[in-house]
């Protein structure tokens, strides 16, 4: 097969993809193909059926190909700055997306999208972060910020910053979430101690503090309220109360 006919097959194939999203979904599309019609959006001229496989092969799986950095996709044969950059701006429009469904929805119907936000825009950080979540009177979601960053402990984080944020986005309730770079689900004496600090803060103000999640490399983050911390902090802090 000549160059001109290796083109005309390779934008033939590509075509092909794209018609199939736009008749069947993204569902109908294994990984491979997914990552492969993204990256010709960085080379579209460029057969990438290859460079797909061997970048699901070297990460282990689509998030991890779309949470790697940028060096270190571009030691995969094929990828270069402009299929970086394909990728990560796609990563960013889908935070961006998931951040801006939660607003005004109740957060007792939305927990679980809540949960894929902070997921998506917390698991692949190489530094820890501390996020929140405010909550009206009803339990919508007003909005998200992030409130520290570096190592989290009740040395650097603050409970009057939290509290000084919550009251600006004049929340009656929150929920906050961190990271552990390290993939690590399970709380900390460190962390433990920053939820009860939190919580007598937010409660002094008459603010509710409902959760605390972690993020690891699980799909979905931990969740101190479904496992019993928040009842067991309430608890202990009963006599402060």
């Amino acid at each position: 097969m000549n160059k001109q006919d290796w083109q005309k097959k390779g934008t033939g194939h590509r075509q092909r993809l794209r018609d199939k999203f736009l008749a069947m979904g993204l569902e109908a599309f294994s990984d491979s193909e997914v990552l492969e019609l993204l990256l010709t959006m960085g080379t579209p001229r460029k057969d990438c059926k290859d460079t797909a496989r061997e970048a699901l092969d070297h990460f282990g799986s689509l998030p991890a190909v779309l949470e790697a950095s940028p060096n270190e996709l571009q030691t995969i044969h094929g990828i270069g700055p402009n299929n970086v950059f394909a990728l990560h701006f796609l990563h960013g429009v889908s935070r961006r997306y998931l951040k801006n469904r939660l607003k005004d929805k109740q957060y007792l119907r939305s927990s679980m999208e809540v949960a894929e936000y902070l997921s998506h825009s917390m698991r692949d950080l190489n530094i820890e972060v501390l996020q929140a979540v405010f909550l009206d009177t009803g339990h919508g979601i007003i909005d998200t910020e992030i409130l520290a960053e570096g190592t989290l402990s009740s040395n650097t984080i603050y409970p009057r910053e939290l509290v000084k944020t919550a009251l600006s986005h004049h929340a009656a309730a929150v929920i906050i979430a961190h990271n552990h770079p390290s993939g690590a689900m399970a709380p900390s004496d460190a962390d433990l101690e920053v939820t009860r600090s939190l919580f007598l803060a937010c409660h002094f103000v008459g603010i509710k503090l409902l959760d605390h999640f972690i993020v690891g490399k699980g799909d979905l983050p931990f969740s101190f309220a479904d496992n019993g911390i928040m009842a067991a902090i309430h608890d202990q802090c009963s006599d402060l109360l």
